[in-house]
């Protein structure tokens, strides 16, 4: 699959968002959110049958992916591998309303390698160290958008990320 074959769905009703700015430029609280937690929901589909899995994430902000590891026989990476287009969230667990923040992610998953490899092991490394001495596969989420409710803002407040290009 081209890496433009996994299209973003932002919701038309709330405006277009300018992607060219950047996540860090069109809203801060979308990446300080990420990156205050470690736990994502992947979430992938193969012929028509749903799957997800809870996966330790590092968040590499520049390049707006998600880095994380996981065993290649597993369902969902075998299916990521079959059908790139995947969806992940994270969310804040918190039984009050008002408190509700959480983000739905659109993106492709990659096998990465060389540079971009050693950033994701470098920095999941860093985030868990115990993942130095596990034998274990990298893999990449490049998202290609973001939306977060952020109920801390109003009820239902939603902010969006859309990246730009291919």
């Amino acid at each position: 699959m081209s890496p433009t074959s996994c299209q973003s769905h932002p919701d038309p009703s709330k405006g277009d968002p300018d992607p060219s700015l950047g996540i860090l430029a069109s809203d801060p609280r979308i990446a300080a959110f990420i990156r205050k937690h470690h736990v994502m929901t992947l979430a992938t589909c193969l012929q028509g049958q749903p799957w997800c899995a809870h996966c330790f994430y590092v968040f590499l902000e520049d390049e707006m992916w998600l880095g994380f590891t996981s065993d290649p026989d597993t369902r969902h990476i075998k299916e990521a591998m079959e059908h790139e287009c995947v969806a992940a969230s994270i969310v804040l667990e918190t039984r009050v309303v008002g408190k509700i923040q959480g983000v739905q992610i659109e993106g492709r998953m990659v096998r990465p390698d060389g540079p971009m490899e050693q950033r994701i092991k470098q920095a999941y490394i860093r985030r868990f160290p115990v993942a130095a001495v596990m034998d274990t596969c990298f893999w990449g989420l490049e998202i290609t958008s973001i939306k977060m409710t952020d109920n801390l803002l109003g009820f239902g407040k939603k902010l969006f990320w859309e990246r730009k290009g291919p």
